[in-house]
Order: C-alpha cells, then sequence, then structure tokens
C-alpha cells in the first residue's frame, strides 16, 4: 500500500445495506477496523411468497446507525471521513412516483411472487437470449421478473411508477439527489447486457419499461454529488467528504476473500449464501445455472446464490432453541452448535432439505420446500441440529459441484458470520475436501468496500493489488475420512433435491387452492 504523506487521521466509512441489518464499518488508511456499528430492520410477508422491506425504516435505521457511530466513534477520535462507501444486497425493487415518493414497499430477493412469470418466460428462446445476454437466470428473485409481474398483477402501481430504483439507489438519491445504479449492481437485475454495459432492450421490452425509467448507470467507482446540506450538518461531515457508488455485497464479499485467481472460489454464508468466482470472461451455461455480475468492465464474478443460509439456522434456533434471556439469539446458536458437535459426521442417517425459502442455485426452484429426510426412532434433537447445519452446506457444496464443470478449483476462502463459525469452516472443508481459509476480517463485503476506496484514492495500484493484500488468518484442513462419509450423504441429498420436484410443486399448488 502507498504512504500517506498527511498527518491528518483519515479513515473510510463503508456501509452495507444487508437484507436483514445495515452493517456500518470505519478503516483507517493502513486497512485496520477502527470501529463498527449494525442496525437491524424487518422483512415483511404479507401473504406467502411475498418478502417486502419499507425503504424509509430502512433509511431510517442507516441514517441513525451512522449518526450514532460517527458522534460517538469517529469525531471522538480526531478522525476525518475521506469517503463513505456503499454496498448492498441484490435484486431488490422499488417504484416511485415522479416525486421520487416510494408507491409501496421495496420487494427484495426472497420475493417468490412472480414465478408464473419467470416459468413462461426461461422456457421460450427469449428467455435463453436474455440469460446469455445479461448473465442473471431467470427466476423469481430478478427485478426483471418483479417488474414485469407488477405489469401483469399490479398495473395500477405499475403505471403510476415513474422510476424502478434498487434500495441502494433509493437511499443515495435521499442523499445526494442523485438517481444512480452502479454496473455491479444493475448486473444483477436482469435488465442490464454485461457484455455491451449498458441496458438490455430484449429484457426491457419484456418488463415492459424503457431505460428512462431505470436509474443512470455509472461505474463502481462513481462519485455521486456531495451529501445535501442537511445531512452535512446532521452527521457532522465536511462538503468535501467523498460519496462512493461502489457495488453489490456479492462482488464485494468476493474482492474482500482475497479471490482473485482462477483456481480459488469464495463462500459467503451469512442470511442467504453463494459460492463465486472471479474471472475476466463470463461463465457460459447452458442450463442457466449461474450469475455473471460485473464488478469493473475487466472482472467478472460468477457463481451460485442459495436462498437458505444462515437465516434457516436462525428459524431453527427460534422454533427450537433454548433461550436463557429474551431475545438472545446469538447465545441461543451457540449452544445448539455445542449440541450438534455431539453427534457424528452425517447425523446418523438424517437428511435436511434446507429450501425453506424456495431455491436458486442449482436447481432454481421457487417451490422448492424444506424436508427432513430419513428419520428413526434413535435420532434425537442433536441430530436434528447438526443435519441442519449440513443441509444448508450440502446445499452449498451442490452449488460447488456445478461450478467445477467450468472452473478447477483447489481453495477455499470462506466468508460471513455463518460460515466463518468454527465448526461450519470446518465441516466445510471436509465436505469440499479442499483447504478453506478465514480472512482476519470477517466482514468480507466490508473490507471490499474499503479496498475499492483505497484504490480509487490510489493506495492500491488497482484492484488486483487490492485483492492480494487480503490477510488470512486461519486454514483448515480436510478430513478424508469426514469426506468419505459426506460424499455418500451429499448424493442423496442432491438426488432428493431434484426427485422431490413434482412433490415440491404440488404442496405448492395446495397451498394456493386452499
Amino acid at each position: 500500500m502507498t504512504k500517506i504523506s498527511s498527518h491528518k487521521k483519515e479513515c473510510v466509512i463503508t456501509i452495507e445495506m444487508g437484507t436483514n441489518a445495515v452493517r456500518i464499518f470505519a478503516f483507517d488508511l493502513a486497512g485496520n477496523v477502527i470501529g463498527d456499528r449494525k442496525g437491524t430492520y424487518p422483512t415483511f410477508h404479507p401473504q406467502p411468497e411475498y418478502s417486502e422491506q419499507d425503504p424509509e425504516q430502512v433509511f431510517i435505521t442507516m441514517l441513525y446507525v451512522l449518526k450514532n457511530f460517527l458522534s460517538e466513534e469517529i469525531h471522538p477520535q480526531k478522525y476525518t471521513v475521506s469517503t463513505i462507501c456503499f454496498s448492498a444486497a441484490m435484486h431488490s425493487v422499488l417504484a416511485i412516483d415522479k416525486n421520487d415518493v416510494p408507491l409501496g414497499n421495496a420487494i427484495i430477493w426472497a420475493d417468490n411472487r412472480g414465478k408464473e412469470e419467470a416459468d413462461a418466460l426461461k422456457k421460450t428462446a427469449l428467455g435463453r437470449s436474455i440469460y446469455k445476454n445479461t448473465g442473471t437466470p431467470i427466476h423469481p428473485m430478478s427485478p426483471l421478473i418483479k417488474i414485469a409481474w407488477m405489469k401483469k398483477k399490479d398495473r395500477q402501481r405499475f403505471n403510476k411508477t415513474a422510476k424502478f430504483l434498487s434500495i441502494k439507489s433509493y437511499i443515495v438519491q435521499q442523499l445526494t439527489g442523485e438517481c444512480l445504479i452502479d454496473f455491479s449492481l444493475a448486473s444483477a437485475t436482469g435488465l442490464f447486457n454485461n457484455q455491451t454495459v449498458d441496458w438490455d432492450a430484449q429484457a426491457l421490452d419484456f418488463a415492459g419499461i424503457d431505460a428512462d425509467r431505470l436509474p443512470e448507470l455509472v461505474s463502481v467507482f462513481y462519485a455521486p454529488k456531495k451529501l445535501k446540506r442537511e445531512f452535512q450538518t446532521s452527521l457532522g461531515l465536511p462538503a468535501n467528504t467523498k460519496i462512493l457508488i461502489g457495488s453489490s455485497d456479492g462482488c464485494f464479499a468476493t474482492l474482500g476473500a482475497g479471490v482473485w485467481t482462477g483456481d480459488k472460489a469464495t463462500i459467503t454464508v451469512e442470511d442467504s449464501g453463494a459460492m463465486r468466482v472471479v474471472g475476466k470472461k463470463i461463465i457460459h451455461d447452458e442450463q442457466q445455472r449461474f450469475f455473471n455480475y460485473v464488478l469493473t468492465e475487466d472482472y467478472f464474478i460468477s457463481g451460485g446464490p442459495t436462498n437458505n443460509g444462515g437465516v434457516i439456522f436462525e428459524w431453527f434456533a427460534k422454533q427450537f432453541g433454548d433461550f436463557k434471556y429474551a431475545y438472545d439469539i446469538e447465545n441461543c446458536m451457540e449452544d445448539l452448535i455445542a449440541d450438534a458437535e455431539k453427534i457424528a459426521t452425517g447425523s446418523d442417517g438424517l437428511l435436511f432439505l434446507p429450501y425453506l425459502l424456495g431455491e436458486r442455485a442449482p436447481i432454481w426452484n421457487a417451490n422448492a420446500r424444506g424436508v427432513y429426510f430419513g428419520l428413526n426412532i434413535n435420532h434425537g434433537k442433536n441430530h436434528f441440529i447438526r443435519s441442519t447445519i449440513e443441509g444448508i452446506l450440502y446445499e452449498i457444496f451442490s452449488i460447488g459441484k456445478t461450478l467445477e464443470e467450468h472452473r478447477n478449483i483447489t481453495s477455499l476462502s470462506v466468508n460471513g458470520s455463518f460460515a466463518t463459525i468454527p465448526f461450519c469452516s470446518q465441516m466445510i472443508a471436509d465436505i469440499f475436501n479442499k483447504p478453506v481459509s478465514i480472512c482476519k476480517n470477517l466482514n468480507s463485503v466490508s473490507l471490499g468496500a474499503f479496498l475499492l476506496s483505497a484504490t480509487d484514492m490510489g493506495l492500491f495500484k488497482s484492484l488486483d493489488a487490492a485483492a492480494r493484500s487480503v490477510v488470512f488468518e486461519k486454514t483448515y484442513k480436510p478430513s478424508k475420512q469426514n469426506h468419505e462419509v459426506y460424499k455418500k450423504y451429499v448424493d442423496i441429498f442432491q438426488r432428493l433435491s431434484t426427485k422431490f420436484a413434482d412433490e415440491f410443486e404440488s404442496i405448492t399448488t395446495l397451498q394456493q387452492q386452499l
């Protein structure tokens, strides 16, 4: 990293708009974390298959957490904030009117209401062409499908909509007055041609909109206008504080995990999860199983996402965990992990399909449902705990197995609060039969945002150099004996995931009829 000649204490603030929480970190210019804060907000499910968030609640939460963080930690330490860099979860859609007022809640990635539209498009030549051009699988997660659904099923809101934004676009617009979306987040919409680096004509036509109803496309290095005066005052920030539009959480997680060569991959398991690789070319997959998102015009992040990550274990904890203190979910989950460690590898034949939120990669089945399979009279609560964790990670392995049809992967980097639990990290190493490294900074999304900011400031010559600066603190080596056991169970898991497809559809249809 380039030495800084200034004697000023400078820092970079990273703001991650995650699925269930905003996470704010401050880094000094050497890349050390000098503080962090978190604030949560709910997801609403007003109907089956619906997942929504109140954009004002998200914005106010972010602003409240940022203000307190600056007032209580950053300003008292006499740090000057040189850059604020944003990241966000992908695939959200927020309709706003001509006065920039939200028309209802934002629809987030977990929403499956557009299943009918997705299924109809995916089977057509148009669907295959759109996937090839955009790199975004045809699935209800996609803003392409969400907007098409709105056009068909919520015509009044569709007609009133002046712009379709992401949640991050809305927040940046509130802060600066500019309506923008970075190439990276745009490349996850299903509306962006990742080869021409522009909105895709075929996708726009299918959605029934033109480019004027979407935000302006900009590079991840783009700096919007300065903060509005009222936010300069309330946050105590000077007018020259730089705002970086930033990237998506997935692309930043990959950059922050130090994954920058073809034989490495990163696994992220936070609320949802994904496995990703970096390359200068997209992965062409005839079965449409992978995403190909843009970080910059030189680098693509390719891989597969799962809906069912740490949120599934949190669901299990809330339903079946023992709470020593009210709402103390973290200690409850720690106790469950300790109980899971008492059970043998493979949970004595109890398998869990973790599809409580439908599923994306590799089966891309929005109708998929959760299943405990192989239950017998000797299974107890601890078997359910371990099999739940194993099922979440078997699903990640299934994504990795399909990725390895296109890339030779020799090592893994894992990040996210769930994946970096030592028990889970070792399990990933055993299931994949590959070494698993943990970064010194466990929050790779925030680190990725810092690395982008530091590259923008000239502290690194390139993102490649920035990624290579990542320090790995620990490496887990696989157990051959455990891998042999997992290999057999994973085969059954993958067969069940496809064999149950008809039954998944039947139970979904039945629920809709009753």
